[in-house]
C-alpha cells in the first residue's frame, strides 16, 4: 500500500515537472520575440518623449507599442508612421491607434502601409520613415513627440563643427552631423543671438572659408527665433550622393547667412571636413621695421588635411592701407627671394587671412612646413613701394 502510495506522489510531482516545463517553454518563447525600440524626442516644448518599440509577431505581423510619458490625462494623440525622415517630412504611412495621455501608451497590429504595401518586421528595420505624435485630432500641426525609424535611426556616430562669429556680433554655434543607418546624415544647425522671427539661409561651399567657392548643399534655412535648422543630407545640390563619410572628408566650409536678400552678409562661418583646424597652431612676432608703431604676430594654425589656415594680425596700420606681404628664403637678416604670397594686410582691420597648402611654385607646402622653413615674412608699406618694410618677422627653423 506504501509503494502504491508512494509511485502516486511520484507521479503528481512529474506531473507537475512537466507542466511547470511548459509554462517556462510558453515564457521563453513570448520573451524570444524579436523586437526593436526607437527613441521618440520631445518635440514643441511639449514635455512628452518616449519609445517606439516593433514586435515581430508570429504570424508575420508586427506589434507597434508606444510608450510615452508626460502626456496629459484623459488626452488623446493621434500618431503615425511617416513616409522620408523626420527633417524631411512626408506623408502618412501607417495609421497607428491613439496614445491614450492617461497611460501615455498605445498598441496597434501592423500588415501594411495605407497604400497596401506589405510590412513586415524586416520592412519596417529597413523602413524610410518616422514617427510622429500629434497634440489632438483638433490639432495635428502640432507634434508632441517624434523619432526617425527603420534605415532613418541615428546610429550614435556624429562630428561637431564651430560656426564662429562672423559680419554679425553675437551670433555663433555649431553644426553636429549625425549618422544615420543607411550611412546619410542628419545636419543640425545651431546658433545662438539670431534674432526673433529671422530666417537665414544656409549652406557648405566648396573650398575653404578664407578662399571662398561655389555652393555645394543647402540646409534647411535656420530659424532665428530658435536658432536651428535641421537637415537631411544625402545628396549635393547637383544631385551627387553625398552622405556622412563624405562630410568629414568633404574640402568645404559652411556660410549661414543673414537673410536671402541680404546673402552677402554672413552671420556664421566655419571650416567642415578636411579643412577643420586640428588645434595644433605657431605664433611668430611680426617687428616694427621702417615704420615705427606697426607690429604684430602670424599664427599658423593646422587643418586635418596638413594644410595651414594663416592670420597676419597688425596694430598701428592706416586705415585704407593695403599691405603686400610675402614668405621669402633664408632669414631676413640674409634676405631672399619670395617663396608664398599671402595678398595684402587690409590697413583698416590690420588682417589678412590666407589659406596654405603650396608654395608659389606649386611645391606642396603645409603646416609641418613653415615649422621648419628656411624663411621670413616681410609685410611691405605698399605695392609701389616695396622698398619700406612695415614688419618683418623669421619663421620656421630661423624663429628664435
Amino acid at each position: 500500500m506504501k509503494y502504491f502510495k508512494q509511485a502516486f506522489l511520484n507521479l503528481i510531482l512529474i506531473s507537475a515537472f512537466f507542466v511547470s516545463c511548459s509554462n517556462d517553454d510558453d515564457s521563453t518563447l513570448a520573451v524570444a520575440l524579436e523586437s526593436k525600440t526607437y527613441t521618440l524626442f520631445e518635440k514643441s516644448n511639449s514635455g512628452v518623449s518616449g519609445t517606439a518599440k516593433f514586435v515581430n509577431q508570429q504570424d508575420g505581423s508586427v506589434l507597434v507599442e508606444l510608450n510615452l510619458t508626460g502626456t496629459p490625462s484623459n488626452g488623446m494623440h493621434p500618431s503615425h508612421i511617416h513616409f522620408n525622415t523626420a527633417a524631411e517630412g512626408g506623408g502618412i504611412a501607417v495609421m497607428l491607434n491613439d496614445v491614450d495621455g492617461s497611460t501615455g501608451m498605445s498598441q496597434t497590429i501592423v500588415t501594411q502601409t495605407t497604400n497596401g504595401m506589405s510590412l513586415d518586421y524586416e520592412t519596417l528595420l529597413d523602413f524610410d520613415g518616422y514617427i510622429n505624435i500629434h497634440l489632438s485630432a483638433a490639432d495635428l500641426a502640432t507634434v508632441v513627440a517624434q523619432g526617425d525609424i527603420g534605415q532613418n535611426e541615428l546610429i550614435g556616430d556624429s562630428k561637431s563643427y564651430v560656426l564662429n562669429e562672423k559680419d554679425v556680433a553675437g551670433i555663433s554655434g555649431s553644426v553636429l552631423f549625425e549618422k544615420r543607418k543607411n550611412g546619410e546624415a542628419q545636419a543640425t544647425i545651431m546658433l545662438a543671438g539670431t534674432p526673433n522671427g529671422g530666417s537665414h539661409p544656409a549652406h557648405i561651399h566648396m573650398n575653404t572659408a578664407v578662399e571662398g567657392g561655389g555652393i555645394l548643399y543647402t540646409f534647411s534655412p535656420v530659424d532665428g527665433t530658435t536658432g536651428m535648422s535641421v537637415s537631411n543630407v544625402s545628396m549635393l545640390d547637383d544631385s551627387t550622393p553625398f552622405n556622412y563619410e563624405d562630410i568629414l572628408a568633404v574640402d568645404g566650409y559652411i556660410n549661414v547667412h543673414l537673410s536671402m536678400s541680404q546673402l552677402s552678409t554672413i552671420v556664421a562661418q566655419g571650416d567642415i571636413g578636411q579643412n577643420e583646424l586640428t588645434g595644433e597652431n605657431k605664433v611668430y612676432n611680426l617687428e616694427e621695421k621702417d615704420i615705427a608703431g606697426i607690429s604684430g604676430t602670424v599664427t599658423f594654425e593646422e587643418r586635418s588635411n596638413g594644410e595651414a589656415l594663416a592670420t597676419i594680425s597688425l596694430s598701428g596700420t592706416t586705415n585704407g592701407g593695403m599691405h603686400p606681404t610675402h614668405i621669402h628664403a633664408n632669414s631676413a637678416a640674409v634676405g631672399g627671394p619670395i617663396l608664398y604670397t599671402f595678398g595684402s594686410v587690409n590697413g583698416t582691420t590690420g588682417m589678412i587671412q590666407t589659406n596654405i597648402s603650396k608654395l608659389d611654385d606649386d611645391t606642396p607646402f603645409g603646416f609641418a612646413d613653415l615649422l621648419t622653413v628656411d624663411g621670413y615674412i616681410n609685410v611691405h608699406q605698399s605695392s609701389s613701394n616695396l622698398g619700406t618694410i612695415i614688419a618683418q618677422g623669421n619663421i620656421g627653423q630661423n624663429a628664435m
